[in-house]
């Protein structure tokens, strides 16, 4: 059998200098989440399928990738010819298991609790730029918060993290985006919708920025909804324009189907936020934003940077999840940020590549160096990297001009060529 050399579609091999970049923008998140309190922890890469496929993860849970069971266990599922194959699956998300951990761990950890997750996870999906199968997330979540400050702290630390890092490449503008579940779903109900139908209805209007209002029409007859409730519901979306308030948007909404805490509450979310923010950055509240999962409960938010049409970052408010671990609801939020997005963005503004460090040095050895010789380079290089120089000591290749070449890309700028 013939062996592949690349990697599997959907999944990148990574190069020294992409390491070198990644590792510096999750360097520079670490400190970020760092100094807003928030604590590392890390989950395992396989979750229980039951945990997966609790219909909490909306489309991502068509995107699981399942790990079969294993010996006898797999054998009698092969023979009875019925049930689940799989046992456990790799995380589509880092949300999911953040709630098991909690569960789990809740009497070991303070509240409310600020956790700090990176890692990578796995998604069946169709691969295109800053959409890979295998990715890395980074998220940050408050738990047992149940008050506006854990949505103002998660923006704030985000859109300041942020700044930072597209600080390096000249970026100064993007628009965080803000609405809330609530708010959608009272939209749909006073339009007539039944309380099960809000979820399949949020799915079309999360199509809006591909299909628009007429196309979002279109969806909804096609789901076999009455026109009346249809044109009703899209009424309210067709007076929208820009840069309008969230008090303007929900006038028209009757209090039995939106309580008025809820616009007060997404209302001092920006009112804190909003000065919180370099200059350049925008929080605006957005009536068509759905956040495609089913657990968010709250306020709802994702970032956007001119330019590209893809989220950067994202999450919202999920009161309801942690219960279904533990049986007894935990206040929650989170933002998860496109690592790989972050990347690509930076990718497309840097003009040379990451690299290894200022006067990093390379001793090339020649075959005929005496071992003399070579301990007296080796106690140089040994100083060198006490004092922090970068410092590689490698054979001399037959071709040394490529060999150079090759390593002043990675970054080494001095090189000492010892013959004998």
């Amino acid at each position: 059998m013939k062996f592949i050399k690349t990697p599997v579609k959907g999944m990148c091999d990574m190069l020294p200098s992409d390491m070198r970049l990644r590792e510096h923008v999750l360097g520079m998140i670490k400190k970020t989440y760092g100094t807003y309190g928030f604590m590392q922890i890390e989950t395992p890469v396989m979750e229980h399928i039951e945990n997966l496929t609790s219909k909490q993860g909306g489309d991502n849970e068509k995107l699981i990738f399942k790990v079969m069971k294993r010996g006898a266990e797999l054998t009698r599922a092969l023979e009875s010819g019925s049930g689940e194959l799989a046992d456990n699956g790799l995380r589509y998300d880092l949300t999911v298991p953040l709630a098991r951990y909690y569960a789990n761990n809740k009497e070991k950890l303070p509240t409310p609790f600020k956790a700090m997750q990176l890692g990578s996870v796995w998604r069946a999906d169709n691969p295109q730029k800053g959409r890979f199968r295998q990715f890395t997330q980074c998220d940050i979540d408050i738990l047992g918060d149940d008050s506006s400050l854990a949505e103002i702290e998660l923006i704030t630390a985000t859109s300041s993290m942020l700044t930072q890092i597209f600080s390096e490449i000249g970026i100064t503008d993007f628009t965080v985006h803000i609405n809330d579940r609530q708010i959608l779903s009272a939209v749909a109900l006073q339009a007539g919708f039944a309380e099960e139908e809000i979820g399949s209805v949020l799915i079309s209007l999360d199509k809006f920025d591909k299909i628009g209002l007429d196309g979002i029409e279109k969806d909804l007859l096609a789901n076999g909804y009455d026109a009346g409730m249809v044109e009703r519901y899209l009424a309210v979306y067709r007076a929208v324009r820009e840069g309008i308030s969230i008090e303007e948007f929900c006038r028209s909404i009757g209090e039995e189907y939106l309580p008025a805490r809820v616009v007060e509450n997404l209302s001092e979310i920006i009112a804190c936020v909003r000065p919180m923010l370099a200059d350049g950055v925008k929080i605006v509240f957005d009536p068509t934003l759905v956040r495609g999962m089913g657990y968010y409960t709250g306020p709802i938010f994702e970032v956007t940077m001119d330019g590209y049409n893809f989220a950067i970052a994202g999450g919202g408010r999920y009161d309801k999840m942690i219960g279904k671990f533990s049986g007894q609801n935990v206040s929650a939020s989170g933002f998860s940020i496109g690592f790989e997005r972050i990347v690509t963005i930076l990718k497309d503004h840097m003009k040379d590549s990451h690299k290894i460090g200022e006067g990093a040095t390379a001793y090339l050895i020649g075959n005929r160096v005496s071992k003399e010789r070579k301990t007296e380079v080796l106690a140089t290089a040994r100083q060198l990297r006490e004092d922090g120089t970068v410092v590689t000591v490698l054979p001399m290749s037959k071709n040394m001009r490529h060999q150079i070449e090759l390593l002043e890309a990675e970054g080494f700028t001095k090189f000492e060529k010892v013959f004998e």
